[in-house]
């Protein structure tokens, strides 16, 4: 039993009636090469082959069914973190330096700090992580 690439068998059709078409032979040219297409190329794909009026209604209901098999890919929103510029990291700069001072060398205190002093300020995450260091560092 041999397999029917519909995919292909649209293409080729479509590329034969139109050998000059653009949209259509970079289609077939990632289909073979590649191997597949995405969602939205299928789509346009499907509305070049339904315009056509050359392929038939079951070859584009085969790719209509392939294009709904294919996965919907959204892309997620960019989170913006909320920086509390309005209070004074006074308190915060004491307990980093605190903690500077009994450990020069440690990592996530130098980090803090160069925030710390930084126009955007610290974040409320980062805060926590002041007083959490300062608890254990500081025996407070």
């Amino acid at each position: 039993m041999a397999t029917v690439d519909i995919v292909l068998n649209i293409l080729e059709s479509l590329k034969n009636k139109n050998p000059d078409n653009f949209f259509i032979n970079s289609l077939h040219l990632q289909y073979c090469n590649k191997g597949g297409l995405s969602k939205k190329q299928m789509e346009g794909l499907h509305t070049f082959a339904t315009q056509s009026k050359l392929i038939s209604v079951s070859k584009l209901a085969t790719l209509e069914a392939i294009i709904k098999k294919k996965p919907t890919r959204y892309k997620s929103e960019v989170v913006t973190r909320k920086i509390d510029t309005n209070t004074d990291n006074n308190e915060f700069e004491i307990v980093l330096l605190q903690i500077l001072e009994k450990f020069p060398q440690h990592k996530t205190a130098l980090g803090l700090m160069v925030k710390c002093k930084q126009i955007n300020g610290l974040t409320a995450s980062d805060k926590l992580e002041i007083n959490r260091l300062g608890k254990i560092l500081l025996n407070k």
